[in-house]
């Protein structure tokens, strides 16, 4: 372990309802790159978290299923604070996704809607896999330019 005194950077991902891409975001930081970040997750107005998100973190061996949706303004009133807060709204929602008060760090990764995906149950899965491959590239390469900057911090 050895870097066990360093304390964990929190990362919030927000998309609009806390159904899919901020969930798999979130999932995936603490799974590839958990030494180094805790996150959790959030949205404007929370929904169900998306069924065939969870079937497509499940084919990579991550359980999502219990996790519950939460809102962002009840991390603000309990006075949460996140080194990092980000977005992964797409565009076209992009002015509807939530700003999070305080003095994080915010970045903006635009991913599509896994809940708007169209075709037969197949393709849709298909899109969704896409997606979920997309986030979890993000969230590697941006993993490894953290530890590169945190070990020439130090």
């Amino acid at each position: 372990m050895g870097m066990g005194n360093l304390a964990k950077s929190k990362v919030l991902f927000i998309c609009v309802y806390n159904s899919a891409r901020s969930q798999m975001a979130e999932a995936w930081l603490n799974h590839l790159c958990g030494d180094f970040f805790e996150a959790e997750s959030a949205g404007l107005e929370p929904g169900n978290l998306l069924p065939m998100a969870i079937e497509v973190m499940k084919e990579m061996g991550i359980d999502i299923s219990h996790k519950k949706t939460r809102s962002v303004f009840d991390l603000v009133k309990a006075g949460r604070i996140f080194s990092y807060v980000i977005t992964v709204c797409d565009e076209a929602s992009a002015e509807r996704c939530p700003i999070f008060p305080g003095i994080a760090k915010r970045l903006h990764w635009s991913f599509p809607d896994p809940a708007a995906v169209t075709g037969t149950g197949e393709e849709k899965l298909e899109k969704v896999r896409k997606i979920r491959d997309d986030i979890k590239s993000a969230i590697e390469a941006w993993c490894n330019e953290m530890k590169t900057k945190k070990s020439s911090d130090s």
